[in-house]
């Protein structure tokens, strides 16, 4: 077996061996991989109900069921790509601004040896600074954001900085191209009727809940052919799901995503030149039996390698 395959998922794991990700190997030397997963345990960017941090370790355990071979893509990602959980990018639980700038030395640093980052939250603050990486290498990317928020607030609690505003700031830093931007999974309530005035400024597109239930997954994966033919982010926040699927997020809101959709609107990024993507905002504290949204979390990721593993082809 390559070293870079998981081991069979019934095959019990040396006593003290602490969980990867997929069961995959740990490696912390980025030129030996083609991707990186990423564990980014931070959730000082949260502005309701903590417990993110957790997030990274909760999904390494959901993800030890991951099997090797994708039934519907038909592709088989570990004999493809040299993948590996990279670890944990240490972070400054009471710092911000110094968790921001360790996340885009390291992610810059995977980069800079070819690996593409795949990045597990922690809140979605850190989204940020793991575009500013992403945007020295390959300039302004076009991003697919699913979400039930917008995440383009300008401050909270007099801050420019928290999981409400990664995206504006994105925009506001030329890290990414709004114009190439789409918001998928966006609901519930808002503070005033003004909050979408940047969208209609910059040209970001939304697209409501209720365009997805309404005109269906096919009519959204439409809606991502334009952004084919130039570099994307990926950018998953768990509470895009719905929370009878995945109740452990931060900030819940009711009417969104089924796991089945979810998974479907991934898939439809197919043909998109993906340079990186994450998934954010599990907050394991909040699980219902059975650790359902960190299992579907680590099902998303699985979902991105296969992604990655096609553009091999």
């Amino acid at each position: 077996m390559s070293e870079f395959r998981p081991p069979d998922a019934f095959a019990s794991p040396r006593f003290g061996q602490p969980p990867t990700f997929m069961r995959l190997p740990h490696v912390r030397e980025a030129g030996r991989l083609d991707v990186a997963l990423v564990g980014i345990p931070f959730d000082g960017g949260t502005s309701y109900r903590p417990g993110a941090r957790y997030g990274p370790r909760a999904i390494r355990d959901q993800s030890s069921l991951i099997r090797p071979w994708h039934p519907v893509l038909k592709v088989a990602p570990f004999e493809r790509l040299r993948v590996a959980d990279y670890g944990d990018i240490d972070v400054a639980p009471i710092s911000i601004e110094r968790t921001m700038t360790a996340v885009e030395r390291e992610i810059g640093m995977l980069l800079a040896h070819g690996a593409v980052p795949v990045v597990v939250g922690g809140d979605h603050s850190i989204t940020l600074p793991v575009l500013r990486a992403i945007a020295k290498r390959h300039g302004p990317v076009g991003v697919v954001h699913f979400d039930a928020h917008p995440d383009t607030w300008d401050e909270y609690f007099g801050s420019k900085y928290f999981h409400g505003t990664p995206f504006r700031r994105a925009v506001e830093e030329q890290l990414i191209d709004p114009r190439r931007t789409i918001q998928v999974g966006i609901r519930g309530p808002l503070y005033s009727a003004e909050d979408f005035d940047f969208h209609g400024r910059h040209g970001l597109e939304v697209i409501r809940i209720e365009e997805v239930k309404e005109r269906g997954v096919q009519w959204v994966a439409g809606r991502f052919t334009r952004l084919a033919g130039s570099p994307v982010y990926c950018s998953f926040d768990i509470d895009a799901v719905d929370p009878a699927y995945a109740p452990g997020t931060g900030t819940p809101e009711v009417g969104g995503l089924t796991s089945y959709e979810a998974l479907t609107l991934v898939r439809a990024l197919r043909g998109l030149d993906l340079v990186g993507a994450d998934v954010m905002e599990v907050s394991p504290l909040y699980d219902g039996p059975g650790q359902v949204t960190a299992l579907l979390a680590a099902n998303l990721l699985f979902e991105f390698l296969c992604l990655l593993a096609l553009q091999r082809a």
